[in-house]
């Protein structure tokens, strides 16, 4: 991210902070609903990353996932509770990730609240499953990259680009800090 820092703002670079930041998180996790949840993982030394649907995005852009306590992703997070998700929309818009911290817990309030029962498919002994977690993620910080007027209009703008040879960019880009 420190590269990130650097730039210069752009006509098309818009920066937000606070609850702007959160609010453009909710919305673009509560459209998106998927993305690769990433963990260290010092037995190669790398970040590990694996798909994972959001349960629910919550009012502080606090975002839940539920994990089998006994996943690869779970044991890494005993270690080391720092996570980046990365989100991806289309093709061409609504790109997010965040930098953030994870905390595991086994609350069954928490659980039943997120539980969905296509979910026993992953949890065979369904909600009662001993082994469900819920994982909450506390974004920080992060960047995002979307259309300013939707995904309509930037397609039309494409298509004009393209027979034109001119660039009709309708992209909005910028860092997100997220209050604690």
């Amino acid at each position: 991210m420190d590269s990130i820092n650097k730039q210069q703002p752009e006509k098309n670079h818009e920066n937000l902070s606070g609850q702007e930041a959160t609010d453009r998180v909710i919305g673009l996790v509560r459209q998106i609903q998927s993305c690769f949840f990433c963990t260290e993982n010092p037995v190669r030394g790398s970040r590990a990353a694996r798909p994972m649907t959001v349960r629910e995005v919550d009012e502080n852009g606090h975002i839940w996932f539920l994990s089998s306590e006994d996943s690869h992703k779970n044991t890494e997070l005993d270690r080391d509770e720092s996570v980046t998700l990365y989100f991806q929309g289309s093709s061409h818009s609504d790109f997010l990730v965040l930098d953030g911290t994870a905390k595991v817990s086994k609350d069954k309030a928490t659980i039943e609240r997120l539980w969905d029962p296509t979910l026993r498919t992953w949890f065979t002994g369904g909600i009662d499953d001993h082994r469900i977690t819920a994982i909450e993620v506390t974004p920080r910080d992060g960047y995002y990259w979307d259309t300013k007027h939707g995904n309509l209009v930037a397609g039309l703008k494409i298509l004009i680009g393209a027979a034109t040879g001119k660039t009709l960019d309708d992209s909005i880009e910028g860092r997100l800090k997220i209050p604690a």
